[in-house]
């Protein structure tokens, strides 16, 4: 069993289900202590975080990562238990094994052989990891870059170990994020009995051109980084449970997710527009979770898809599809943020899993990435 491997088994082994740590943070402390960092624990409402840091200079090299996992789901369609990590038919099956414990433990082991080969390296090597990512990231990554906001502590380049591969390892570089806007709509009617319509309002039929209207809206075409803006309906709730009431509310939940070519305001105020145009009565709340960023060419690209191309052979292809990761506060302290981790295939499925024969290698890249950073620059 190699190095890395051993240690994502052991990661894997944790039961930490969002926003639980459940010891994965000590494991990795330890290592990160042997190798010579100085650590912080930042708590917040049970949430466990650490920042970890080696050297006192510039360039500021930042690995990040989480440890919280999704809850594994029915545990009888899983063919081995979701926190007993199994090797079978070359993969390594588990909670996290994807989303991302393996790229933790790369870190871990690419620093280690990094800072063995150059003790003496220029500038600085950091980790931060949080157990809040996977639910609402709130006390979580946000808190620690706060508290390196307070002190003008900065990044130089940040790489987040979500998992970005697509069909093979290091195909696919994460180099900015949609924006995610969220909104709950409540239209108004009024309740009364489903055979006097004239004495009611029903809100559901109410609500029925306007979402019509919504969901045909062209947003934006976005721009040369990023798809068009898009809208959609993620929950709808109407109605007593009775067959022979009319409902006097409808709820409506719905998310943005948004290129630069929109802005918040815009989309507020064009939403806004239309539901004025159809004359409700109706309450919006807003709930904004990030703004979109990109990290354009530049000198953590070129390191990142040198180091890929170096390991893999493989050119990789940027991109900035996807849901939202915590590159969005990292990128508050640091210009330049990219995403690189294993394949995303199984990510929040039931049996996930990552080929073992893609683990070595993943921590070879982060090696690399490295070597081309602070020493070969």
């Amino acid at each position: 069993m190699s190095k890395t491997l051993e240690l994502a088994t052991k990661l894997i082994a944790c039961p930490s289900l969002t926003p639980d740590d459940a010891g994965c943070q000590d494991i990795l402390l330890n290592c990160l202590t042997k190798a010579g960092f100085r650590s912080e624990r930042i708590s917040h409402n049970n949430v466990q975080n650490f920042w970890a840091r080696r050297g006192d200079t510039k360039p500021v090299v930042c690995f990040a990562g989480h440890t919280d996992v999704v809850p594994a789901g029915p545990l009888e369609q899983w063919q081995s238990e979701p926190f007993t990590p199994t090797v079978r038919d070359g993969m390594l099956f588990g909670r996290g094994a994807a989303d991302m414990k393996t790229s933790l433990a790369a870190f871990v082991t690419a620093i280690e052989r990094f800072t063995e080969a150059y003790p003496r390296h220029n500038g600085s090597i950091a980790m931060l990891v949080t157990s809040d990512e996977e639910g609402e990231a709130i006390d979580g990554t946000a808190r620690v870059i706060e508290m390196l906001k307070k002190r003008n502590e900065l990044i130089d380049y940040c790489i987040v170990g979500e998992p970005t591969s697509a069909k093979k390892l290091g195909d696919t570089i994460k180099n900015g994020r949609r924006g995610s806007l969220s909104g709950k709509l409540t239209i108004k009617g009024v309740q009364g009995h489903i055979a006097f319509p004239h004495l009611a309002r029903n809100p559901v039929h109410l609500a029925a051109p306007v979402l019509s209207e919504l969901t045909q809206t062209v947003w934006d075409r976005g721009n040369e980084h990023f798809p068009p803006t898009s809208w959609q309906i993620s929950n709808i709730h109407a109605g007593t449970g009775a067959l022979n009431v009319i409902p006097g509310t409808i709820e409506i939940q719905f998310n943005f997710r948004f290129s630069p070519a929109s802005s918040v305001e815009s989309i507020k105020s064009r939403t806004s527009a239309v539901l004025d145009r159809f004359d409700l009565d109706y309450d919006l709340e807003w709930t904004l979770s990030g703004n979109p960023y990109i990290t354009p060419s530049g000198s953590l690209l070129e390191a990142v898809s040198r180091a890929v191309k170096s390991v893999t052979g493989i050119t990789p292809q940027l991109c900035t599809s996807g849901g939202i990761s915590d590159g969005r506060f990292i990128r508050q302290v640091c210009p330049q943020v990219v995403e690189l981790g294993p394949l995303n295939a199984t990510i929040h499925k039931l049996n996930e899993c990552i080929a073992v024969a893609d683990i070595e290698p993943l921590s070879k890249i982060y090696r690399r990435i490295l070597v081309n950073l602070l020493v070969d620059s």
